[in-house]
């Protein structure tokens, strides 16, 4: 059984690749890119030192001007991060040979986050099965599984090498001439795994 995992090589997206190998699964880790940037080499780095086929899965930069629209309206990026990830989920499941696709959130997220009838939505438009093996996890579990699994680089967000979709909506806000701090928290961090922690895992 084949599924298709959103992967930004952070700690979240990590572990649970983790745990689909656990149920049985074949995981082909997925990052996504706008194309303005080569960020997703970091992804494919991580993926390559934990043994997942990765690869990349291009949105238009239609969808990066729109969630930075949002991001600029709102003075803060929750609608545009959540904009994005479901246009990444939709893109990933409109794919023929793709019947699973998974992510990374969590049981304690906010955004990006699919309630339950947006993931029935997802199910039913595009006949796949979606996948959230942190949904019943909170933050000191995850926190003990990381720490035990990977070596995790933490550091601040606009200083940390990452794959995620916040490093391309940041780059669109720059090209606009807007500084990313004045719609970002100032003081936000973010994980990168960065191996196995040992030859046990």
């Amino acid at each position: 059984m084949i599924v298709h995992h959103l992967y930004s090589g952070g700690k979240d997206s990590s572990l649970s690749a983790w745990i689909l190998t656990r149920l049985g699964y074949e995981v082909r880790l997925v990052t996504v890119s706008f194309g303005t940037l080569d960020n997703w080499r970091f992804a494919r780095e991580t993926a390559e030192r934990l043994g997942f086929e990765h690869q990349v899965l291009y949105l238009p930069r239609e969808v990066l001007e729109r969630a930075a629209d949002m991001a600029v309206s709102d003075g803060h990026p929750n609608n545009a991060i959540q904009f994005i990830h479901e246009q990444a989920l939709e893109a990933l499941a409109s794919l023929p040979e793709v019947e699973r696709v998974s992510d990374g959130t969590r049981r304690d997220d906010r955004v990006p986050f699919l309630d339950l009838p947006r993931a029935r939505s997802l199910e039913d438009r595009f006949n796949v099965a979606y996948i959230r093996p942190l949904l019943g996890l909170g933050y000191k579990t995850i926190r003990e599984l990381t720490e035990r699994l990977f070596v995790v680089e933490i550091r601040e967000s606009e200083e940390l090498e990452k794959a995620d979709y916040e490093v391309e909506l940041r780059h669109v806000l720059r090209e606009r001439g807007i500084d990313p701090l004045e719609i970002f928290p100032k003081r936000h961090y973010q994980s990168r795994v960065l191996g196995w922690r040992g030859e046990e895992t």
